[in-house]
């Protein structure tokens, strides 16, 4: 299902990069006084009551500035606004009203899209009467919060949670292909690759980067086997996007979200040569988030001589750590070599991301677990398990029934996930362990 998306804006140190960490709950956007410290946007996956969403934090606003990288960041923008499904526009409710307000005021309503106004750092309410001055730009509603101490948003929450689109409805399978995303930076190949499994050059090829500008669906078929796959714009890494012109390669960074979201199986294609680099890293977050399977492609291997070839695995296991279930593929989508090994790699994890183990089966394994490494007391109590089983697959989840869920040490929880992998495999594919109570029996009525 794809998620909505929700665009930050608002002119610098206005309190953004705040509002993004608490909204998403976790500390990744840099915060700090001086303007202009956020230069591209950062994504990631929020969720607002029964709602998930992708949240985009941008650069500061500033249609003055004149520098390269200012006016990069004004491009930015803009393709965040034509694919938001929602803008949060973030005011400073202690500073009067400026012209570069005005500005960002007069592009929203051009936008046409959903946009909520927040007068942000008002932490008080004599703070917050300070902020009223901020109606003379013109909106008719204001939303006073405090981003740094959390004053204001249930408010902001039940105003996002209204302006969100509908679900959009599990789609409906057509076919049994594969459906693959295939992502990664400009010029890594792409397109080469589709071309390649294509055997026609449907797509445009170029040595300069960004020339694949929407995502395009390619069928392919091989040995009986069909996949969709989905040629995506590149991801330019993080200094040329802040000086990118038209803003082409920061659209492609939400398309390759939307295009995740359709997939089943994610490849990173990655140029070997230039190696892996945060930007990779940091979408294919958003594919580990959404729990699809993922292969990373080793592009242009064979320009590679002597012990580079192995430098590049280690540089981008490295860097990928994160995903170290992962399998790499060493490929050449000019060449052709390596190309049918990597399809193999994406029939191996596919089948890895649907398997489903029998609960005998799994009860069985985990006594064995149980004995070799039993949970450690919290409290002076060790968690009693039950038992465990699989109630899902894409990506495979398994659920633990134990007295304290709450009480198991993430390293425990880390030894069991590692220990699944041991004994099944799932190679390539996310594994999810949920834990639960046990909840009490209900006691039978007498019967009279």
């Amino acid at each position: 299902m794809s998620k909505p998306i929700v665009a930050l804006i608002g002119r610098p140190n206005v309190g953004k990069s705040t509002l993004f960490n608490r909204l998403v709950g976790r500390r990744l956007a840099i915060v700090h006084d001086r303007p202009g410290v956020t230069r591209d946007r950062h994504y990631a996956d929020a969720a607002v009551f029964d709602r998930d969403y992708t949240l985009v934090d941008t650069g500061g606003f500033d249609p003055f500035g004149d520098d390269e990288m200012q006016q990069g960041i004004i491009k930015q923008l803009e393709v965040a606004l034509a694919e938001a499904d929602v803008v949060l526009c973030v005011l400073d409710a202690l500073a009067a009203p400026t012209s570069i307000d005005s500005e960002e005021i007069a592009l929203l309503r051009q936008s046409a899209k959903p946009v909520i106004f927040l007068a942000n750092k008002a932490d008080s309410a004599a703070k917050e009467a300070e902020g009223h001055e901020l109606y003379r730009l013109g909106m008719e509603h204001l939303i006073f919060i405090s981003a740094q101490h959390g004053r204001g948003m249930p408010e902001l929450e039940d105003a996002l949670h209204a302006a969100l689109p509908p679900a959009e409805p599990e789609p409906e399978a057509a076919d049994d292909a594969i459906r693959v995303a295939v992502i990664g930076r400009p010029n890594a190949g792409k397109s080469s690759l589709v071309n390649r499994l294509l055997g026609e050059d449907r797509m445009l090829v170029d040595n300069r980067p960004g020339t694949t500008r929407d995502p395009i669906d390619a069928r392919v078929e091989r040995r009986g086997k069909r996949y969709l796959f989905v040629d995506t714009a590149g991801l330019r890494r993080k200094a040329k996007v802040a000086k990118a012109r038209d803003g082409v390669e920061g659209a492609s960074v939400i398309q390759a979200i939307r295009s995740i979201d359709r997939a089943e199986v994610v490849v990173l294609l990655c140029d070997a040569g230039e190696g892996v680099a945060e930007q990779d890293a940091k979408i294919l977050s958003l594919a580990l988030d959404r729990g699809r399977a993922i292969v990373i492609g080793l592009n242009k291997s064979d320009l590679l001589e002597g012990g580079k070839a192995s430098e590049a695995n280690r540089q981008a296991a490295d860097v990928l750590s994160f995903v170290s279930w992962a399998p790499f593929t060493r490929l050449s989508a000019k060449t052709g070599r390596g190309v049918d090994r990597l399809l193999d790699t994406i029939d191996r994890v596919h089948e890895e991301h649907g398997k489903r183990i029998t609960t005998g089966e799994l009860n069985r394994f985990f006594e064995t677990v149980l004995e070799k490494h039993p949970p450690p007391t919290q409290g002076g109590r060790a968690p009693r398990f039950y038992y465990i089983t699989q109630p899902s697959t894409h990506p495979p989840t398994f659920m633990i029934v134990t007295s304290h869920p709450d009480g198991l040490h993430f390293s425990y929880q880390r030894y069991v996930v590692n220990a699944i992998r041991k004994a099944f495999g799932f190679e390539g594919t996310p594994i999810r362990v949920v834990y639960r109570r046990k909840g009490r029996r209900q006691k039978k009525k007498k019967k009279r």
